[in-house]
């Protein structure tokens, strides 16, 4: 099998890059609209997912083009995909937990549908660079 020309490798680390920090985006996006009405409690449980999120950042910036970052990419893109699903998965939007009419109802479904689709996207990219790579290092 060919190796990828530099060119797409280089194309595939930028989109890689983009659409991990836009699923991070999404997710705060996501987290902040929770918190705000009231389907979360906003406190120190919040850590954790600020960690995570520290974690999802550092792998997708620093550790850029290396297998633990495409690993640690590959793992937030599927939480990313998984939150917006599980919320769909209940009865209505989120479980009849927001009014189909309510102020704000748009911009949540609409972030859960968006952060499903790139988050999607970036586990297909995260798992193709994972999969391009070699599997042993020349000693």
């Amino acid at each position: 099998m060919d190796q990828p020309q530099p060119e797409y490798q280089m194309n595939r680390k930028v989109m890689l890059t983009i659409t991990s920090l836009l699923s991070i985006l999404f997710l705060t996006f996501h987290l902040s609209d929770e918190i705000a009405r009231g389907m979360e409690r906003g406190g120190l449980n919040m850590l954790i997912a600020v960690l995570v999120l520290v974690v999802w950042v550092y792998g997708t910036l620093v550790l850029a083009g290396r297998r633990s970052g495409y690993i640690i990419i590959l793992l937030g893109s599927i939480i990313g995909t998984g939150i917006p699903i599980l919320h769909m998965a209940g009865k209505g939007l989120a479980g009849g937990r927001i009014a189909p009419n309510s102020s704000g109802t748009f911009f949540w479904v609409w972030q859960n549908f968006t952060l499903c689709v790139i988050s999607a996207f970036s586990v297909i990219i995260s798992s193709r660079a994972l999969w391009s790579l070699p599997w042993r290092r020349a000693r």
